[in-house]
């Protein structure tokens, strides 16, 4: 029986619920007629199911020329002339405020009949507009869309002109981020063109005009007058700008975050701060704990409330005087503005205001799985994530460009081993241990994004490699994603020590290759690097990278256990760390006891049951890869808490004309 067969039983014994997941299973497989199509659309409709569903149904038939007329006689009835008062009376208050607005040159609205573009509501979000003399719907529309998908600020030599912006956000995006011509000495709006005037006016039924407006920074070009681009304002208002001194930029004008994320340890992250820090438009430092953060603002917001005349220093103090409750972003802001090392480069005269870069570190990035009920969904689960989505700071951000550096990802599990071990190493109470680093990098999926989280909507990953052997083509396309200039500076790595700074044992400068072809064979094996690709493999696939390790081999039980168990180098460092940890902690308990501590019985004693507790540690480790191991053989789906697929993070991608090197596989 197909599937719609069984819907329409459910339909006719009254189960509703049941029906409504038929018949949104048959639209799915698809196979249907048309009339089938409406058939379980209208279902949907009238018993009220998922009305997103019939609603995508509806415009679907609509467009392939069937069932027209009812089609948009329904969907007018239910859609559009419920919300037809309040697309009007916008339209009518953008166009009184339009009438009065300086520098909109054209003024003969379309009546509000014969607009264009009819809006038909999608959710509290978005649109669905319909074009009356075409006869078909155009594509789904959220004016508020927190992405910037064009490069606004390539060019800072002229005032910035752009064409047919009709997003609210990205005109609000433009309106906050170019300051005001008085606050920089020199003529500065922000041109909008418009290539057709019924279509701009069409838009004005859903756009929130009439707040951009006030502090006068745009002006309005429509269809040819883009000739008159730029304006001379001295000449054509009177109005001579270079006469105003340069303005400070204020907490309250750094509304854009560049979120340089932490993908994992040793992942290459230091190389692109240093290649950003010079940026004339980047408020930068160098990576910060994200405890620190917290901390250091906690401890400024006591201090503002308790003695603000006396908080900080004079530059501080004026930086905050006149906001009259300052959130946790504004105290974030102010201490990035008050640090000399983070303003040094930024050029004060610019067009736009800058963009804060911060990259939050933790001293590891930790991934669960949480299962659903259906098993072979899961959940994603980190608490260093957790800790940036809740923070204030990130919240209040208006703008966030999120971009995440990945390395090798065996490359960067052997770095991370080194690093681990060499801090116990150096730990004299030899409490530091090496923990099972392996199973943590492959749990570790944060370049699996949910598409509906906002730190993420605007996000692409970048690979190190490539920044370091294409650095051209890398950093002029990361540019252009973060908008911001591609300047000289982008060109070398700059740290607060200066420009190229020459390598060091514990670091690799500039655009040394050495990172790249590094393998650490000393702090990893080939079984369990062709484990992490094997487990990676779809990594591997997206951003491009060919296994080295894994040669293609059937993957059973007998793979798995015997991998498991051939990380050698790792399990030696685990048990090293362990045996030296659990000793230090029996030899504390022998003097809290008063036993001697060169008593040969003792010393046989506590080395005995620190080997013991060492070796179960590695066993506990090697059991527990073989059970993760067989959970992702499941074949698992990754989703987000509305179980909704997580997909890929989108892959930074370069010119292939300004490739200095093949890409890295």
């Amino acid at each position: 029986m197909r599937t719609i067969e069984i819907a329409r039983k459910l339909a006719q014994y009254k189960k509703n619920k049941q029906a409504q997941t038929a018949y949104i299973a048959a639209l799915e497989q698809g196979e249907l007629t048309p009339q089938e199509e409406l058939e379980a659309a209208s279902y949907l409709f009238v018993s009220k199911g998922d009305y997103k569903v019939a609603y995508s149904t509806f415009v679907s038939l609509f467009n392939r020329g069937l069932f027209q007329a009812e089609l948009l006689d329904l969907m007018s009835q239910a859609f559009y002339f419920p919300n037809l008062n309040k697309l009007r009376q916008r339209y009518e208050e953008n166009c009184r405020a339009l009438e009065k607005y300086p520098y909109l040159f054209r003024k003969d609205f379309v009546p509000f009949e014969d607009l264009p573009i009819w809006f038909f509501p999608y959710d509290d979000k978005s649109y669905i507009p319909y074009y009356p003399a075409e006869s078909r719907f155009g594509n789904h529309l959220n004016l508020n869309h927190p992405v910037i998908d064009r490069y606004f600020f390539k060019d800072l030599e002229n005032p910035i002109l752009a064409k047919d912006v009709l997003s609210q956000y990205q005109l609000e995006y433009l309106n906050d981020t170019v300051r005001k011509s008085e606050w920089v000495g020199r003529e500065n709006h922000i041109y909008l063109h418009y290539s057709d005037w019924s279509q701009f006016c069409a838009y004005l039924q859903v756009l929130e005009i009439k707040k951009l407006l006030q502090e006068e920074k745009l002006v309005f070009l429509i269809e040819e007058e883009s000739s008159l681009y730029p304006i001379d304002f001295k000449a054509r208002f009177g109005i001579d700008y270079s006469q105003y001194p340069l303005r400070p930029v204020g907490v309250r004008e750094v509304k854009r975050m560049i979120w340089h994320t932490q993908l994992a340890t040793h992942n290459g992250g230091d190389f692109f701060n240093e290649i950003l820090y010079e940026h004339p438009n980047v408020l930068a430092l160098e990576s910060i704990m994200m405890q620190n953060v917290e901390e250091v603002i906690r401890q400024a917001k006591f201090s503002w409330k308790r003695d603000r005349a006396h908080f900080g220093d004079k530059h501080l103090q004026s930086l905050l005087s006149h906001i009259k409750s300052p959130t946790d972003k504004d105290f974030f802001v102010a201490a990035f503005l008050n640090n000399p090392i983070c303003t040094r480069f930024i050029d004060p005269g610019s067009r736009i205001a800058p963009i804060l870069l911060f990259q939050p570190h933790f001293p590891n990035m930790v991934y669960e799985i949480h299962g659903s009920k259906d098993s072979k969904r899961c959940i994603l689960y980190s608490k260093q994530y957790e800790q940036i989505r809740k923070s204030p700071i990130f919240r209040q951000f208006k703008y966030i460009k999120t971009f995440t550096p990945m390395r090798r990802i065996t490359t960067s599990y052997a770095a991370s081993t080194r690093f681990a071990y060499q801090l116990a190493m150096k730990d004299e109470e030899r409490s530091h241990v090496v923990n099972d680093m392996l199973t943590t990098r492959m749990l570790n999926r944060s370049f699996m994004v949910d598409p509906t989280d906002r730190l993420y909507q605007d996000s692409v990953l970048v690979r190190f490699e490539d920044g370091k052997l294409n650095p051209t083509a890398t950093f002029t396309a990361l540019a252009e994603f973060l908008d911001i200039p591609y300047t000289e500076s982008l060109t070398h790595c700059t740290t607060a020590n200066g420009i190229n700074q020459p390598a060091t044992k514990t670091r690799v400068g500039g655009f040394d290759l050495s990172t790249v072809y590094r393998t650490y064979d000393e702090f990893a094996d080939d079984d369990d690097r062709a484990f992490l690709e094997y487990f990676m493999r779809d990594a591997y696939a997206y951003y491009g990278y060919d296994f080295h390790y894994y040669h293609g081999e059937t993957v059973d039980d007998a793979w798995i256990e015997e991998k498991s168990k051939k990380a050698y180098h790792l399990d030696s460092f685990i048990y090293e760390t362990y045996f030296e940890a659990c000793k230090g902690a029996w030899r504390k308990e022998l003097i809290e006891k008063n036993l001697p501590l060169d008593d040969p019985a003792n010393v046989k004693n506590v080395e005995e049951q620190a080997d013991v507790q060492a070796q179960m540690r590695v066993k506990k480790y090697q059991n527990n890869r073989v059970q993760v191991a067989n959970t992702l053989r499941l074949g698992l789906q990754f989703v987000n808490k509305q179980l909704q697929p997580l997909h890929m993070m989108p892959l930074l991608k370069l010119n292939p004309d300004l490739l200095e090197n093949p890409l890295y596989r």
